[in-house]
């Protein structure tokens, strides 16, 4: 399958596929192996962890599966619907693993700039302007943080 744009023919197959896999849920099977590669290169990219990766994987194609029977073809392919998926089961993921880290002893404002610079991947403005501070405060915030994180890890 092409990985650019996907042309009229391909887009039909691809809807008379999905349909089908509505229907018969055995078919699922198909999408999954065409799309298996692409939903565990995206991610790769946002855990950079292979075990991650792998149960990112695993966790699209089983909220795909779960949510099939509510998609609806809007002539965009598949792969968009699938990797919205995959970026919401990382972030999930990610969230998770980072409870599990000494980010509760942040204090709230720092670990909140944390989670939602390098979780939710923001950029130093949209972090300003959700939590009504200036870029500034926020690269403080963030600076203050990965220093006390820092600090940790050396200790541990």
């Amino acid at each position: 399958m092409n990985v650019g744009v996907l042309s009229a023919k391909e887009l039909a197959a691809e809807r008379r596929l999905i349909e089908a896999s509505q229907r018969d849920r055995n078919r699922f099977g198909q999408l999954y192996e065409r799309y298996f590669d692409r939903v565990y290169a995206f991610a790769i990219t946002r855990t950079r962890d292979r075990t991650a990766a792998e149960d990112v994987t695993a966790e699209t194609f089983r909220r795909a599966l779960q949510n099939l029977c509510h998609f609806q073809w809007r002539g965009v392919p598949f792969s968009a619907w699938l990797l919205r998926i995959a970026a919401n089961a990382a972030s999930d993921l990610l969230r998770q693993e980072a409870r599990h880290t000494p980010l509760d002893s942040l204090p709230k404002d720092q670990r909140q700039v944390i989670f939602m610079r390098f979780v939710d991947r923001r950029r130093n403005r949209e972090i300003a302007q959700a939590m009504g501070r200036s870029e500034g405060a926020v690269k403080a915030l963030q600076f203050r943080a990965l220093q006390n994180l820092r600090a940790w890890v050396e200790e541990a």
